[in-house]
């Protein structure tokens, strides 16, 4: 009795602790990316601006251009790219719903020899296949999981990319403009800023990515700064040999 009392408790443990997050990632990946893309390109294209000594009105102007810009970019491409995907899986779904329709059983047997491939026995792997392809949809699910790797029930939305890309890439995109807008003179605050939104973006990420989040948030934060670095860089050469 204390036996199964024993592998009840490691059963529920186990159950508990035997979690996994989300890897799809139909909302990180847009919404990550567009927060690091507003940060960096904005802060970027801002410092190369100032580094070309422009007066603060030309600086703040560039950055809200350089936001609408790159947030109307940002949902454009990847509402194309979701919804272009989305329409080949679902041509590829139209195909596998034809073929179960046409060769119920060819579809079935193939079924089976998938399983059989994995390891179960040939008549178990047959009768398997047969009890899940009574069900034409369920039939449908499990030979586009098997032969395509894709869930028909959970397509990426390509509104809810587009809307997350643009969110996201405002958002990020605004830090570096926001103290112009509330009343900074200077280049370094809104420069501040922005780094310390990419290393907070960075230490975000880690949270679902398992990384450490100084390293995460430091490693955004060098990229960032490079690019910031190297614009303003450029913008003082170009604005010299102008000038």
């Amino acid at each position: 009795m204390a036996i199964i009392e024993t592998d009840a408790v490691l059963h529920e443990a186990h159950r508990d602790n035997h979690t996994h997050r989300d890897v799809n990632g139909g909302w990180l990946r847009p919404a990550v990316f567009g927060a690091m893309d507003g940060l960096v390109s904005n802060l970027a294209l801002m410092t190369g601006v100032a580094g070309g000594a422009v007066s603060q009105q030309t600086i703040v102007i560039t950055g809200l251009a350089g936001l609408a810009a790159g947030a109307f970019s940002m949902a454009a491409g990847e509402y194309t790219s979701v919804a272009s995907q989305r329409e080949l899986v679902e041509a590829e779904l139209d195909v596998e719903r034809r073929e179960l329709r046409k060769h119920p059983k060819d579809e079935m047997a193939e079924l089976a020899a998938l399983y059989e491939s994995r390891g179960v026995d040939a008549p178990l792997a047959r009768e398997v296949a047969r009890q899940l392809s009574r069900d034409p949809e369920q039939a449908l699910e499990i030979h586009a999981r098997e032969e395509l790797g894709i869930d028909p029930g959970d397509l990426p939305s390509p509104l809810v990319a587009a809307v997350s890309s643009f969110g996201a890439f405002a958002l990020g995109a605004l830090l570096p403009v926001l103290p112009y807008l509330l009343g900074a003179s200077a280049l370094w605050p809104a420069v501040l800023l922005a780094l310390i939104g990419l290393f907070a973006c960075g230490a975000v990420v880690a949270r679902v990515t398992a990384r450490s989040w100084w390293f995460s948030g430091l490693r955004q934060l060098a990229l960032g700064g490079a690019a910031a670095a190297m614009t303003y860089g450029l913008g003082t050469l170009f604005g010299v040999a102008v000038g």
